[in-house]
């Protein structure tokens, strides 16, 4: 093997080793890129569901504050138990809210209907003056018109991480290497049908 040959191997490898060294490092950074926002996602997803429970943990004594003073409104203290009750069981379904659609609208239809039957309660007050005077009531009414801001604000937070996530594992050549790993897209908060309508309560 002549001097030249050896060079032009020598050459040859480093060209190799630096390419193979340049691929890895993309490979890796890019991997642990889609671990970091997956995470991020996760994170905010967490929020979502803690201000969920909130929410849900205020629902008992608001329902037996409302009931000492309209005690005959036993529809609308069903229709919130079971809504409650619908959207607590979503808690322990099978599967990946953030990417199966189906699951996803099932779980954002119970937390609306968990909403919706709330306005309705709260509607209520309208017909018992010693009932909106109660400061127990106001105090859960303040807790959970708060608690409603928080989903909001958490609700557009996940969507805001989750829009990076997607438009990350999109990107070209990132979605090849997302593909592999099963990065799979997240799914977006967005208004219900019928969410913005204030339910009518007939006195």
């Amino acid at each position: 093997m002549t001097k030249r040959t050896k060079i032009g191997c020598v050459i040859a490898f480093v060209i190799v080793a630096l390419f193979t060294l340049s691929i890895y490092g993309w490979l890796k950074g890019t991997y642990n890129k889609m671990v970091e926002l997956d995470e991020t996602v996760k994170k905010s997803w967490s929020q979502v569901e803690n201000v969920y429970q909130r929410r849900m943990d205020l629902i008992p004594n608001l329902v037996n504050t409302v009931k000492g003073y309209a005690a005959h409104e036993q529809e609308t203290f069903t229709m919130v138990t079971e809504a409650r009750a619908k959207a607590g069981g979503m808690v322990n379904i099978t599967g990946d809210v953030l990417t199966d659609p189906a699951l996803f609208q099932k779980y954002q239809q119970a937390q609306s209907g968990l909403a919706s039957a709330l306005q309705r309660l709260m509607v209520i007050q309208e017909r018992y003056p010693d009932l909106k005077a109660n400061q127990g009531f106001r105090d859960l009414q303040s807790q959970l018109e708060g608690t409603e801001n928080r989903i909001s604000v958490e609700r557009r937070r996940f969507n805001e991480t989750a829009q990076v996530y997607n438009i990350y594992i999109k990107k070209f050549p990132t979605n090849l290497l997302a593909n592999i790993f099963n990065f799979k897209e997240k799914l977006y908060f967005s208004s219900v049908e019928g969410a913005d309508v204030v339910p009518e309560v007939k006195f």
